[in-house]
């Protein structure tokens, strides 16, 4: 394209250079990215370093997931649950997942690019837990987190990362998507919009529409683009070998669970050979069992 291409907001931009191809290969960009890329990744390498399940732990059902990587494993859950709902979208709108930003290893959850905008989203799961959200305050069962001001300073990075790259100004809006047991809001509302994952995809779909099917074009092309968001312009992801690592220990940690309902109720019918005393020495399951 030769000529200026004008948007449906912000000020005319000159089309982007051609995307870096290596040689015998077709163009990648953050398309490639799986969601809760970032996440995976620190949830396996926590989880490498931790020992291994015994084969008494395995056969009790004993949970795969070490502690120090639990909080990671669920914040991945949460984002592929979230990732899910934002594929329905439909075709009118790009989608990418785990979005490089800055110098270091932050990432933006999932970033949206439709005819109704551009959203940064950053997903929590608080499954099991109580949450409240009221003006600035953003509390997880009575304590406050720092969620709000997370999410739209990681709009504002967005808006001017986005803007600089695309050669005009483009407004990234922030969103919290939360995954709760119950979300209670306050009467002064919160600076940021809060959704639970199921409602994420009717709120989007909902707004009116601001850009022209050009405009969304241009703008997915330039949002794919990992220079855009992060100093690193390119660094190989093997994103296919991780989540299939990570689906593996999901597959681990669901065969745990039955296994544990079947030993618990083995142990309440009184059909388990092995006394508790024994079941102590086989690496203290019997207490985790009666707890579960």
């Amino acid at each position: 394209m030769d000529r200026t291409t004008t948007l449906g907001q912000g000020e005319p931009v000159q089309p982007s250079a051609p995307r870096p191809t290596a040689i015998g290969a077709a163009p990648m960009t953050l398309r490639a990215r799986r969601p809760a890329y970032g996440v995976m990744q620190e949830c396996l390498r926590l989880q490498a370093e931790a020992p291994g399940r015994s084969r008494a732990q395995r056969f009790w059902g004993v949970d795969p997931v070490a502690p120090a990587a639990r909080s990671w494993f669920k914040g991945a859950l949460g984002e592929r649950r979230v990732a899910a709902e934002l594929d329905r979208l439909g075709p009118a709108f790009t989608v990418l997942h785990a979005v490089p930003i800055g110098t270091g290893s932050t990432d933006i959850d999932h970033l949206v690019i439709g005819p109704t905008g551009v959203f940064s989203i950053n997903t929590k799961n608080h499954s099991g837990q109580q949450v409240f959200v009221g003006g600035g305050s953003f509390m997880v069962g009575g304590g406050r987190t720092s969620h709000i001001g997370a999410a739209q300073s990681e709009g504002r990075k967005a808006t001017r990362l986005l803007s600089t790259a695309a050669g005009g100004s483009f407004s990234v809006q922030p969103l919290l998507v939360v995954a709760a047991d119950r979300i209670t809001f306050g009467k002064k509302p919160a600076p940021v919009v809060v959704l639970r994952p199921d409602q994420v995809r009717g709120w989007i779909l909902g707004l009116r529409p601001v850009y022209s099917d050009e405009a969304v074009r241009y703008l997915s092309m330039v949002a794919e683009e990992r220079a855009t968001w992060h100093a690193t312009a390119f660094v190989p992801d093997d994103t296919l070998r991780l989540e299939q690592r990570f689906d593996r220990l999901v597959r681990d940690v669901a065969d745990a669970r039955v296994r544990r309902r079947r030993a618990a109720l083995a142990v309440a019918l009184g059909v388990v050979g092995l006394p508790i005393a024994g079941l102590v020495a086989l690496g203290g399951i019997a207490p985790a069992l009666l707890g579960s």
